[in-house]
């Protein structure tokens, strides 16, 4: 049964239903540039020939040889010596009838082949989550940048208010000095995010292969809903029967199991059904004259190999594979563990994540509040500038905060599908939902 979209959307406006660049569109170009996917699909391609490679140790094996020479015989006895000229022609074939190894080999082909596309399911999901986190990271310097050219411009306010106040006497310099040192440090903090910014947008162009403009941003009012389903140990249990590396681990183990057989049948006797022609053709010229003799050879049987002693070999590789067996066997159990701690991590920072959100909105209420009365404040005389500008402070803080942990929760829950093995290029297109045009980001 499939599972629901982590995300559902509630009072969203929507200008356009279709962006010009939002994470569906940036993730469509990741998959066609990505040097990461795109050596993760090679090695797809190059584990699809592992099947037919196991099958040809079945399939009869048939080969065609020759040979030409020239012979010149010198002997001790009158009128033997002689030259030659000889040339044949020999085709052969087999057919394994009894060979354990050959069978092991085909069952571990099969197994290697879903390894493969396994991992190549695991480079999908790893894209949409380096895509994601990737282009939020543009968008989060982005609001940065734009609440501190805000809080920049309410500094300006103040402190031209600030000396005004000061000219007429109903202020004093500190006020002024206040105003102007936090400017400053808004501006070194402007610089330092733009010079962040060129860096994620970098970043995200080496994913994509194409600047990092024009991105759409996150909208203002989303509502985020636990996933479905909403247990955490619902969570924990699809981790554990579906997580990806999981199932790498699970065609692993099975290997290894197939391998110790594999190197046991080192003992085990083969048998081959073989068939053969040859063709051989002697032209001599000595002391006779000229002879010439063609000799056609045909043959056809059954061919046994009994291993007796290989100098203990077979055996070593025997506790060798056995050692991997249980090398393997604690892999898988650290990858269900991992999942289990994925899910729970992911699940808890998405709910978490989401109250932290929430609150953060309410603070955002408050914070307006509390600005928009500290400035009345000030206008009757019981608030300073000083008062105004930490208001004002905070709420562009708690603006930042709050846009920012929509980012995270939004990256959790992708991150609590991919736990589940069950992330897809579908679950960008519901967060597309909660973008609008990219006009406000430039």
């Amino acid at each position: 049964m499939p599972l629901k979209p982590l995300f559902i959307a509630l009072g969203l406006a929507f200008t356009s239903s279709v962006h010009s660049a939002n994470l569906g569109d940036v993730y469509r170009d990741a998959l066609t540039y990505d040097a990461q996917y795109a050596a993760a699909r090679a090695a797809y391609q190059a584990g699809l020939e592992k099947l037919p490679q196991g099958r040809a140790g079945l399939l009869p094996n048939v080969n065609l040889g020759g040979n030409v020479q020239w012979n010149d015989v010198n002997s001790d006895i009158p009128g033997a010596d002689t030259a030659y000229s000889s040339n044949g022609l020999a085709l052969s074939a087999s057919q394994p009838l009894f060979r354990t190894q050959n069978w092991v080999q085909y069952e571990q082909a099969k197994l290697q082949l879903k390894l493969a596309e396994t991992q190549l399911k695991i480079a999908e999901q790893d894209l949409i989550l380096r895509t994601a986190r990737a282009y939020f990271d543009v968008l989060q310097v982005h609001d940065n940048i734009r609440f501190t050219q805000a809080q920049m411009q309410a500094i300006t306010e103040q402190l031209a208010s600030a000396r005004r106040n000061f000219e007429v006497g109903t202020a004093t310099i500190i006020d002024t000095h206040e105003a102007q040192a936090r400017f400053d440090l808004a501006r070194s903090q402007e610089i330092a995010e733009q010079n962040n910014l060129a860096i994620r947008q970098y970043a995200l162009e080496k994913i994509i292969g194409k600047p990092a403009t024009g991105l759409a941003p996150l909208g203002d009012k989303v509502l985020l809903k636990v996933p479905e389903p909403p247990a955490i140990e619902d969570w924990v249990s699809r981790a554990d029967q579906h997580n990806l590396q999981a199932d790498v681990q699970r065609s692993a183990k099975l290997i290894a199991d197939q391998q110790v057989e594999f190197n046991r049948a080192g003992h085990y006797p083969t048998l081959d059904a073989v068939a053969s022609y040859n063709l051989n053709n002697n032209q001599s010229v000595g002391s006779l004259g000229l002879a010439r003799a063609d000799i056609r050879t045909a043959a056809v049987g059954l061919q046994l190999n009994l291993p007796i002693y290989q100098g203990g070999r077979v055996s070593s590789q025997v506790r060798e594979a056995v050692a991997n067996q249980e090398k393997s066997r604690f892999d898988l159990e650290n990858a269900l563990r991992e999942a289990s701690l994925l899910a729970r991590q992911s699940y808890l920072d998405f709910t978490s994540g989401q109250a932290r959100a929430q609150a953060l909105e309410q603070a955002l209420v408050s914070g307006q509040a509390q600005l928009d009365s500290t400035k009345l404040g000030m206008q009757v005389g019981v608030r300073t500038s000083l008062d105004v500008l930490n208001a004002e402070q905070q709420v562009h803080l708690t603006r930042r905060d709050l846009a920012a942990a929509r980012y995270n929760v939004i990256l959790a829950g992708l991150s609590l599908k991919a736990a589940a093995g069950a992330l897809s290029a579908q679950d960008l297109a519901v967060v597309d939902q909660y973008l609008r045009p990219p006009a406000a980001v430039k």
